[in-house]
């Protein structure tokens, strides 16, 4: 096992909770199961990594209960109390009478008595029934933000997790749920990458004390939305090469330079380790203002979610203008 010890960040929501900085995602697409999940799991855990994330659409609660399950068998680690574990409530269960029921079956599947954070996947719901992706663009709805939220409210209540937030929230739509909320969003998960950079949504978290984890650091290259874009940045090369790093190095370190936890994922045991390798080195200041400098990009705008008949008609009435 790794003696490397990743960072971890306080969450406001309670101040015995705290995120570690580098995350291990399960999703794998297409969104199947996969044989080789579990193993990846358990060799994440292995290395070090002790904070992971999952969610009912990607079919790997299972895998992560199992994987958690044998490392605690073979001494890894001496009980499940010290994963960081993330899951996320689905838009078919966005529903204010089926958030409580979604998240116990996600503890069925993970065999836990409680996840240390709880999402809304995205701003939005679709017809209940079955969990996938895509789905008919007659089954989306508006979402109930208050009673959905009041739903997320209890399971912390109950003691279900530990920590609730959200996903692909907006400022504006993190605004609605704060003016709602008896308790706030601790996380908002979102997309965050050299090329998607999301300073004014870091900025408005930071003020709201609204922790913000990074999905897709690297660009989700291979999945069928993400970019190419940012493995082929010339500039981020360029950077890497004078470092003696490897890019996805650079855009983790810029990652957890900007003050958020990152989910990365790789099912390479070497990968694993050299993405654990970002602590001990920074980016210089010209690095930084050259990566600042990067044309943007959207890996993510999510337009499965757009509908003439919906409530977002545009990836702008989702994304409120990418803010």
């Amino acid at each position: 096992m790794s003696s490397k010890k990743i960072p971890e960040s306080q969450l406001t929501s309670d101040h015995a909770a705290t995120i570690p900085l580098l995350g291990f995602g399960t999703a794998v697409y297409p969104l199947v199961a996969s044989d080789t999940m579990k193993e990846s799991i358990f060799n994440a855990i292995e290395v070090g990594y002790r904070h992971f994330d999952t969610a009912a659409l990607y079919n790997s609660e299972i895998f992560l209960g199992q994987a958690v399950a044998e490392a605690v068998d073979r001494g890894i680690i001496k009980s499940r109390d010290e994963l960081f574990v993330t899951s996320k409530l689905w838009c078919s269960d966005a529903h204010p009478d089926r958030v409580l029921p979604a998240l116990q079956n996600s503890l069925r599947n993970l065999g836990f008595e409680y996840l240390d954070l709880y999402l809304i996947h995205y701003p939005a719901s679709i017809k209940p029934g079955s969990i996938s992706l895509p789905f008919p663009k007659e089954d989306i709805l508006p979402l109930d933000f208050k009673h959905v939220w009041e739903a997320m409210e209890e399971c912390q209540i109950r003691g279900l997790t530990k920590a609730i937030g959200v996903s692909n929230f907006s400022c504006k739509k993190l605004d609605l749920i704060l003016s709602l909320a008896k308790i706030p969003p601790a996380v908002n998960q979102v997309e965050m990458n050299p090329l998607w950079q999301q300073k004014k949504l870091r900025e408005f978290c930071k003020e709201k004390n609204i922790h913000v984890t990074a999905y897709s650091p690297l660009g989700a290259k291979g999945t069928f939305w993400g970019t190419n874009k940012v493995m082929d940045s010339e500039v981020l090369q360029e950077i890497a090469t004078a470092k003696g790093k490897s890019l996805p190095q650079i855009c983790l370190r810029w990652a957890y330079e900007q003050g958020v936890s990152v989910i990365v994922k790789s099912f390479s045991k070497e990968r694993m380790k050299e993405n654990m390798d970002i602590f001990d080195w920074k980016l210089s200041s010209e690095e930084l203002e050259r990566i600042k400098q990067l044309p943007q990009h959207q890996g993510n705008p999510a337009l499965f979610f757009t509908s003439d008949d919906g409530p977002y008609k545009t990836a702008n009435d989702l994304w409120d203008e990418n803010n």
